[in-house]
C-alpha cells in the first residue's frame, strides 16, 4: 500500500471526527446546563458507567473530574448488575454511557439507578433510546458514521462522548473558580506539578552560592564560576548585589584583553543583573530567561542575595 493512501485514512478519519465535533454544539440543550448545576449542587460524587469502549471513556472522564476538583468513580456497567451497584450511595449522580442506549445491560442497570432516587444523565448517540428516555437529563452526542469504513468500530462516537465529558469537566471548573492552585494540589507529580508548585527558593536551596567581591582577581573568578558549576558568579558588596559575571563573560574578556592579572571583577561584570523573587515559581524564572535570551538569573528576598538559577536546573526539573 502507497504511503499516499495510508495518508488519506488518515486525513479522513481526521476529517470525520472533526466534523463530529464541529456539530456537538448544535445538539446542545438546556439539559447540558440542568446536568451541570446538578453535578455542581449534589453533596455526592459523579458515578460513570458504561460497558465497552463507552466504559473507557468513562473512566477517562472520571479521571478529568477528580483532576479538575470533581469527586468521581468508575463503574462498570456489567459489574454494577451483579453486585457493584453498592457503589452508589444516596446524593451520587450517575453518568451512563451508551452509544446506542438500548444495550442489554444498560436495559437493566438504568431501572436499578431509578429505584435508588439518583439523579441519572445520560449521554448517548441516540436521545430517543431507552436510555435517552429514562434519563434525567440527555447528553445527546449523535454522529453520521464512524471514521470506521465498516461504521462498526466505536471511533467517532467515542470522540464526541470523550467531547462531551470534557464540557461538562471544563463547565463545572468554571462554577468552582477552579484555579492553577486548585490544579496543582490534584497534580503534584511530574513536570506538570512542577510548573505549578515549584518556586525559585526550592532550586537555589540545592545549588551552590557563587559570590565574589568587586575587587577580587579574575582568577579567584574563574575559579568560583568553575567550583560553584553555575556557569556565573554574583559581585557582591557588603551584601549588596553589584553585578553578575558569566562564563561569557569570561570568554569574552579573554579574546579582547592581554593582561588579565591587571584586572578585577569589578572590570568585567554586567551592571543592573536580572533579578527574580527567591519564592517567585520556577515557571516564572523559565519565562524570564526566554525573555532576555540569557542562562542564569540572581534570586533575592527582600533585596539579599540568595543564589543564582541557572537554565539547566530547569531543564533537569522538567520546567523545560
Amino acid at each position: 500500500m502507497k504511503d499516499s493512501q495510508i495518508l488519506s485514512f488518515a486525513k479522513d478519519t481526521i476529517k470525520n471526527e472533526a466534523a463530529a465535533i464541529a456539530q456537538l454544539e448544535n445538539f446542545l440543550t438546556q439539559d447540558f446546563p440542568k446536568a451541570v448545576n446538578c453535578i455542581y449542587h449534589s453533596k455526592g460524587r459523579v458515578v460513570i458507567t458504561g460497558i465497552g469502549k463507552s466504559a473507557i471513556i468513562a473512566q477517562k472522564i472520571v479521571a478529568t473530574l477528580n483532576s479538575t476538583g470533581t469527586p468521581a468513580i468508575f463503574m462498570h456497567a456489567a459489574d454494577a448488575i451483579h453486585g457493584d451497584l453498592g457503589n452508589i450511595q444516596k446524593d451520587d449522580v450517575v453518568i451512563c454511557i451508551s452509544k446506542s442506549g438500548n444495550t442489554p445491560e444498560i436495559k437493566v442497570l438504568v431501572p436499578l439507578i431509578k429505584n435508588f432516587n439518583n439523579k441519572l444523565i445520560g449521554l448517548t448517540g441516540n436521545k430517543d433510546s431507552f436510555l435517552g428516555q429514562q434519563a434525567d437529563f440527555v447528553l445527546n452526542a449523535y454522529i453520521e458514521q464512524e471514521a470506521c469504513p465498516n461504521n462498526l468500530a466505536p471511533t467517532t462516537s467515542t470522540t464526541a462522548q470523550l467531547v462531551i465529558g470534557d464540557a461538562l469537566a471544563v463547565s463545572l471548573l468554571h462554577l468552582k473558580g477552579f484555579s492553577s492552585k486548585d490544579f496543582a494540589k490534584y497534580h503534584p507529580g511530574g513536570a506538570l506539578g512542577k510548573k505549578l508548585y515549584l518556586r525559585v527558593a526550592d532550586i537555589t536551596a540545592q545549588n551552590n552560592l557563587p559570590q565574589v567581591a568587586p575587587n577580587s582577581k579574575i582568577s579567584d573568578v574563574i575559579v568560583e564560576i568553575s567550583e560553584k558549576m553555575l556557569g556565573a558568579t554574583a559581585v557582591i558588596e557588603k551584601g549588596d548585589i553589584l553585578g553578575i559575571i558569566t562564563d561569557g563573560d569570561i570568554r569574552r574578556m579573554l579574546q579582547k584583553s592581554q593582561d588579565i592579572n591587571q584586572l578585577t571583577a569589578r572590570d568585567i561584570m554586567g551592571e543592573a543583573p536580572k533579578t527574580i523573587d527567591n519564592q517567585a515559581l520556577a515557571l516564572e524564572a523559565k519565562n524570564m530567561l526566554e525573555q532576555f535570551g540569557i542562562s542564569q538569573l540572581i534570586a533575592t528576598e527582600k533585596g539579599s542575595y540568595k543564589g543564582i538559577v541557572h537554565l539547566h536546573n530547569l531543564i533537569k526539573e522538567g520546567i523545560i
